[in-house]
Formats: structure tokens, C-alpha cells, sequence
């Protein structure tokens, strides 16, 4: 039995290693710490897995995992470094969102966060709550910040 579950989760890692690199990458913006948490999360599932896999849902575990080390990092440091360095490939689907992403590096993280959560993971209020270990009223002060500030740096015909 063990084998066949180092097989399915090497293949998990396989499949979805590339998306969650770049919900890292959306994360943390910077392509080094997005491997990071991808790595240190893959390391965590695979001790996690049998129970993990009879939930169903790895990737959930993987991204719940991914926001949890990457704010703790965060809180860690209080403060981050961002490297302007484009990633080797596209992260984002459109070619507009090049400016998207410009516009959510200018966020601070949990902000950031709150928002890569909200829109790109579509989660709500709630699990967002959970994810990051904040009150929902902090969620949505922080999404409505930065909303706000999203705002103030483009009119959002140009971000579309």
C-alpha cells in the first residue's frame, strides 16, 4: 500500500507542481520564494499524505499550507523583498495581467493575500479567515483597503 502512495503522490507533484509554483509566485512575487513555499509544502503534504488523500483534496492542503508559511514568513521578517525580476514564463493567463501584477506588488502582503485568495482562489470571507488565522472583518478591511489602493495607482478600465 505504501508504494502505490508514494506513486500518487509523485504524481500529484508532477501535475500540479507547475500551478502551484505560480500561486506561489502570485504569493510571495518573487520566483525564488514562490519554489520555496511550493517545496516546503510538498515536503509537508507528503507527511500529511494518506490522511490528506482520503480527504480528497491535496491541492486545497497544499494552498492552505502555502498562504500559512508565506504570512509566516511574512510576520517573521515584517517586511519583504521583492526582486522586479520577470518570472521565465507567463503567470497569469492574459496579457493584461502584466499590469494586474504590477499593481498587486505595490500591496502589503497580507493585503496581497487577501485579494490573491479572494479572486484568484475564489474562497470566501470565511475560508480566507481560516487560511490566514485573522478575523473575517480583518479580511474584508484588508480587501477593501486594498481595493482602495488598487484603485488610486490605475482606473480599472486600464487593469482589464
Amino acid at each position: 500500500m505504501e508504494v502505490e502512495d508514494d506513486e500518487d503522490y509523485a504524481r500529484f507533484a508532477a501535475d500540479r507542481g507547475d500551478a502551484l509554483t505560480r500561486f506561489g509566485y502570485v504569493l510571495s512575487g518573487n520566483p525564488h520564494d514562490a519554489a520555496d513555499l511550493v517545496q516546503e509544502a510538498l515536503v509537508r503534504l507528503r507527511a500529511a499524505w494518506p490522511r490528506v488523500r482520503r480527504k480528497g483534496n491535496p491541492e486545497a492542503y497544499v494552498r492552505t499550507t502555502m498562504s500559512r508559511l508565506h504570512i509566516s514568513i511574512w510576520r517573521a521578517r515584517r517586511h519583504e523583498r521583492l526582486a522586479w525580476e520577470p518570472p521565465d514564463r507567463p503567470v497569469f493567463d492574459s496579457p493584461d495581467d502584466g499590469a494586474l501584477w504590477s499593481a498587486l506588488a505595490t500591496l502589503p502582503p497580507r493585503q496581497r493575500a487577501v485579494l490573491v485568495l479572494r479572486y484568484y482562489e475564489d474562497l470566501s470571507d470565511e475560508e480566507i479567515a481560516a487560511t490566514l488565522k485573522i478575523s473575517r472583518g480583518t479580511v474584508r478591511s484588508q480587501a477593501s483597503r486594498a481595493l482602495d489602493k488598487l484603485r488610486t495607482l490605475q482606473p480599472l478600465g486600464s487593469m482589464r
